[in-house]
């Protein structure tokens, strides 16, 4: 903790930052703390034991754990006293929530800090959004550190509004709150050694991965690169590989890749070590009605893992593997983010404490900049006309609760020289707009295993690019769509007989609410059961739109370029002949 060295003529002034004489007064018990919590069991996170001691806090840090006088006494009888939770990989704009509301919602359920990849507004506002969100969360309760954008665009597939060079990278780094480069998503261009990439990894010695079903020579090639995480695994055996050549694995549950229960094995065969939990991309109804890594700690202890092993992988697993050296653990010298809990089962939360105190949330002021961000050129009906296909098409296969989709091929309906939807098999069409530019440029094709009968339904949350993505089997419903989201600065819409019928407006870059919790779980639940009335199957379906424009996840995918085939990381035609 001794920071920093000044130079005055010929003398070295040391200077002790954050550390205070009274520390050690109160440490030693000589004077009272301002604050004592008593009663609890403290939860020492490096034992994984329970000890039955006053925590003291003094100046928003703990001092001391042992038998200690106060001036403020907090009596937590019989409750479980542990760290902050730390949200090792999240997307704050999947959210659909400012930071100030993100935080909201996220502190009272045991979470005060995240490492956030702010690369979905990125996408949309380069590196002055990713600025904007640094600037925004400053001071809140929930501790916001970021991990700068690695892949702006995603891919040569995609096209965002500028991209995010090597050297952008190394000044985001310089903010006291970037801790290192955020997802590879290019983990084809790492593995085969290009330039450009391998420059962006040299920007810092902290580098988080993605790398889906990547394995043998091509994972000792993309961890070689200097990657040291993935969140990417779903399976025990893809974990296992990963942690056996160093990576910490993050263990994900996101709203529509929920991948904890499958790779809990590898906590319980081989113990919590280089293993942290993340939530990666969560809509507002999940931590509405699940919750955050509260959520996850129940889903752990529920699938046989010991309480203690998943509160370190919570805590101090992710302050370690990111550095926050002052973060996850209440121990001598650390932050006073304490959780009261109530249980080790359900992870019932009494009370939050940040920094020693009582949260305070103050307000996000939004500017207009960051509101005009949806401009995809005139669109019609006719958009989306499709020619006749002579033979069997290539089309997305939606795999339930997974990013990953399959390539499937089908015989196409043929209609006045059209390929059209087709809901009596299952086959919708699916859209994506470029609305950065105004370039008019769309890519289209065709999923299955959707269920959508009737109408249309549209986002400008489109991983990773943004662009604007639209599915239905009515092409006049997908016009309306997109009329109405550039009307509304952005958001996510559905269309019946060519008008709207439900929609939540995300003005903030196309991607986020100016609204409170409430109101957009409100909203979000109106627009799934009118999904489901018209046909649409499984959970999380706007999310489950926005990643099949992601062309870094195999199988195949769709830009406003065309489709994309992950595996061979390469545009292919609808037609497979």
């Amino acid at each position: 903790m001794l920071q920093h060295i000044f130079k005055v003529g010929k003398l070295q002034l040391l200077s002790l930052v954050g550390i205070d004489a009274k520390w050690m007064a109160v440490a030693r018990g000589d004077r009272p703390a301002e604050v004592v919590l008593k009663g609890g069991h403290v939860f020492s996170v490096f034992t994984r034991e329970w000890l039955d001691l006053d925590l003291a806090i003094q100046d928003g840090h703990v001092v001391g754990l042992g038998r200690y006088d106060a001036e403020r006494v907090i009596e937590v009888e019989g409750a479980y006293l542990v760290p902050g939770f730390i949200d090792g990989h999240v997307h704050i704009e999947s959210s659909k929530l400012l930071p100030d509301e993100l935080a909201r919602a996220l502190v009272p359920r045991g979470t005060t800090a995240i490492v956030a990849d702010p690369h979905e507004i990125a996408n949309v506002l380069g590196v002055s959004g990713v600025r904007w969100l640094l600037a925004a969360s400053d001071g809140l309760p929930l501790e916001v550190f970021v991990m700068a954008p690695s892949c702006v665009p995603a891919s040569p597939f995609e096209s965002p509004r500028e991209t995010v060079t090597a050297g952008q990278i190394g000044e985001l780094l310089r903010h006291p709150r970037v801790v290192g480069v955020a997802e590879m998503m290019n983990y084809p261009g790492v593995i085969a050694g290009e330039p450009e990439e391998l420059a962006k990894l040299a920007q810092s010695d902290h580098v988080d991965g993605h790398a889906p079903r990547v394995s043998g020579g091509a994972l000792n090639a993309y961890i070689g690169a200097g990657i040291r995480s993935d969140h990417e695994a779903t399976t025990y055996e893809e974990a296992l590989e990963k942690r056996r050549l160093g990576m910490w694995v993050m263990l994900r549950e996101a709203s529509i890749a929920r991948n904890l229960v499958d790779l809990l094995p590898l906590v319980q065969r081989y113990g919590p070590e280089r293993c942290l939990l993340c939530t990666d991309d969560r809509e507002p109804n999940f931590i509405v009605e699940e919750g955050h890594l509260d959520q996850m700690l129940r889903k752990a202890v529920a699938g046989g893992v010991a309480a203690e092993d998943a509160l370190v992988m919570a805590t101090l697993n992710a302050a370690e593997y990111h550095r926050l050296w002052r973060l996850g653990a209440l121990a001598p010298g650390y932050q006073a983010d304490v959780v009261v809990l109530e249980d080790l089962v359900d992870f019932r939360v009494r009370q939050v404490l940040k920094r020693g105190a009582e949260p305070v949330y103050p307000a996000v002021a939004v500017p207009d900049w960051v509101l005009s961000t949806v401009h995809p050129g005139p669109v019609s009906r006719s958009s989306f006309r499709v020619p006749a296909a002579s033979g069997p098409i290539r089309v997305i296969g939606v795999v339930p609760m997974q990013l990953l989709t399959t390539a499937e091929l089908r015989e196409p309906l043929v209609r006045d020289g059209e390929t059209v939807a087709d809901p009596g098999r299952d086959l919708v069409k699916i859209a994506v707009i470029e609305r950065h530019h105004a370039s008019g440029r769309i890519g289209l094709g065709f999923a299955t295993n959707v269920g959508l009968r009737r109408g249309a339904y549209a986002s400008t949350v489109a991983h990773d690019a943004h662009n604007l993505v639209v599915m239905g089997v009515d092409d006049e419903d997908m016009a309306a769509c997109v009329r109405r989201l550039v009307e509304l600065g952005g958001g996510i819409v559905v269309a019946e007989a060519g008008a709207v019928v439900e929609e939540l407006p995300l003005p903030v870059a196309g991607l986020m609410s100016d609204r409170p919790l409430g109101e957009v779980h409100r909203r979000m639940e109106a627009l799934e059961r009118r999904l489901q009335a018209m046909g649409v199957r499984g959970q999380a379906p706007f999310m489950t739109l926005s990643f099949l424009a992601l062309s870094v996840i195999p199988e195949l995918k769709i830009t406003d370029l065309g489709l994309v085939d992950v595996g061979r990381f390469q545009l292919v035609p609808l037609e497979a002949g």
